[in-house]
């Protein structure tokens, strides 16, 4: 009797937890282009009924791209993909009328490259600067 009743007050007590529904999704990407060639993160995140966030994967959500592959969250772009632009589209699997669908550039430029060891090495750190104690 003791068991049933402690398993019925936890319950009780995390139900709240799990009753949260998604109310909408939301991009928050990490960049404003992607990269060819790569494994691009796709951060999507869903806001919660009680105001609270909740990072979206792909257990929670469905990624779609009619120009690239999805992996997971990771878009990737071929190296010799030629369009200058993709649509991903993301439907949450709970309510699949809960969509949001947003355009992302693909980067033109290439990426300079990067310092050697020596020089990294052989820069002079700059003083981190001391703030004021009032």
């Amino acid at each position: 009797m003791k068991k049933a009743l402690l398993l019925l007050l936890v319950t009780i007590a995390v139900s709240p937890l799990f009753a949260q529904k998604v109310d909408s999704l939301f991009f928050h990407l990490y960049t404003d282009s992607l990269k060819k060639g790569q494994h691009n993160y796709i951060n999507v995140d869903g806001k919660l009924s009680n105001g609270k966030w909740m990072p979206m994967t792909s257990k929670e959500v469905q990624f779609s791209c009619n120009e690239a592959e999805f992996k997971g969250n990771e878009l990737i772009i071929p190296d010799d993909f030629k369009q200058d632009k993709v649509t991903v589209r993301v439907f949450l699997k709970a309510n699949p009328f809960l969509v949001i669908e947003k355009t992302i550039w693909i980067k033109t430029k290439p990426d300079g490259p990067l310092p050697t060891r020596d020089q990294i090495m052989n820069t002079p750190s700059t003083p981190k600067k001391t703030r004021n104690k009032r």
